[in-house]
């Protein structure tokens, strides 16, 4: 099935920090509530791993599929395209992935929710079923969403509101208005990584068939909604900050927005879309810093 090297490189190591956020935002916002458990949140950070490799996977065999994945694009050479690893081992890899996470995530229901609530359980046996979904049609099949120009709700969606709002459900059995406002700034945020390999990407994706809202319109209006992305999550944790009647101290996780300020001045002025790749880590980091900051800043200052 190819060797240890490929696979980790398919696996897109450097997606799983961004994923995570949304999980560690989610448990903070538990935390101020009261709520903890270790076993929760472990079991939540592993199978949202699971979920992300599997969607690397199914991202990497999808586009390799289509062609998408070629000499003309920018960025790490993915496994299909190289031919580090085969379609049919990466059709194994990724069956073999969807299996692990949906292990993860049924022990994680049953840790969460007993054997009581078979309202929750089903709920979430259904997310975790869709979330599924959402990996592998993101790239794969006639029909895949992410060509369609639908990626970046299907991430707002299952990174940002699901990620935090359906990890702290795990932890406090209950909702209310206020965690909408880090739920909707993670979900911005993790779009912005979303648009900004769509920028990097866009005169492949084009000429390839992928329309993506970039594509859609166009490279200098795909900056300037990126602006919009990285400063309406700006203004949402603001909001919480007052809202919430947060203190100075209290709120020094907004730093980690100021690295995603200067970051905005670069895409700004790019006119070159292949010089943004550098900048995927930087907003991918910046928001797990952000999540870090917040979670230290609840448990410090609670």
């Amino acid at each position: 099935m190819g060797n240890t090297k490929a696979w980790i490189q398919a696996a897109r190591l450097r997606t799983l920090p961004l994923s995570l956020s949304g999980i560690i935002v989610g448990t903070a916002l538990a935390v101020l509530d009261g709520q903890f458990d270790l076993p929760i949140f472990i079991l939540a950070l592993l199978t949202t791993v699971g979920f992300q490799v599997t969607s690397n996977f199914a991202n990497d065999y999808g586009d390799g599929v289509k062609g998408t994945d070629n000499k003309d694009r920018i960025g790490p050479a993915r496994a299909l395209q190289s031919g580090s690893i085969t379609r049919k081992s990466l059709k194994i890899g990724i069956i073999t992935s969807i299996l692990i996470s949906m292990a993860m995530a049924l022990n994680l229901i049953y840790f969460a929710f007993g054997q009581e609530n078979l309202t929750y359980i089903l709920v979430f046996f259904v997310l975790g079923l869709l979330s599924i979904w959402a990996a592998i049609k993101y790239t794969v099949g006639s029909n895949a969403y992410g060509y369609k120009g639908m990626g970046d709700l299907f991430v707002f969606l299952f990174f940002g509101l699901l990620g935090v709002l359906g990890s702290m459900f795990l932890y406090t059995k209950s909702l209310d208005w206020g965690p909408l406002l880090p739920a909707v700034a993670i979900g911005f945020l993790c779009v912005a990584v979303l648009n900004l390999n769509n920028l990097r990407d866009a005169v492949s994706d084009k000429k390839h068939g992928k329309i993506t809202m970039v594509v859609q319109m166009g490279f200098e209006n795909g900056k300037r909604y990126h602006f919009l992305l990285i400063f309406g999550a700006l203004i949402c944790f603001s909001i919480y900050l007052w809202i919430e009647d947060f203190g100075l101290k209290q709120s020094f996780f907004m730093l980690a927005f100021v690295p995603l300020l200067i970051h905005l001045r670069k895409v700004l002025r790019t006119k070159n879309p292949g010089s943004l790749d550098p900048e995927l880590k930087k907003v991918a980091l910046s928001t797990f810093l952000l999540a870090i900051l917040f979670f230290i800043s609840v448990n410090i200052f609670l």
